[in-house]
């Protein structure tokens, strides 16, 4: 092969390349978007169950004074 043509095919590459760095970097992006929106559905999901816990337990009380006679 002659210069060009490697020079040619060396400069495709990089374009090929760049293309996926960036179809790559908007799928990070998407994904983190994603595992944000999940995170905040666990965190709700968490504190209903910590509320349920809550009252289902039943609630203690303190036993009455003894009183003086």
């Amino acid at each position: 092969m002659s210069w060009p043509r490697d020079a040619y095919q060396a400069l495709r590459q990089i374009v090929l390349i760049e293309d996926r760095v960036n179809t790559l970097t908007d799928t990070v992006k998407q994904l983190a978007v994603t595992c944000q929106d999940l995170d905040r559905r666990l965190t709700r999901v968490e504190a209903k169950f910590e509320l349920l816990e809550h009252l289902a337990t039943p609630a203690r009380r303190a036993l009455p004074q003894k009183s003086e006679k």
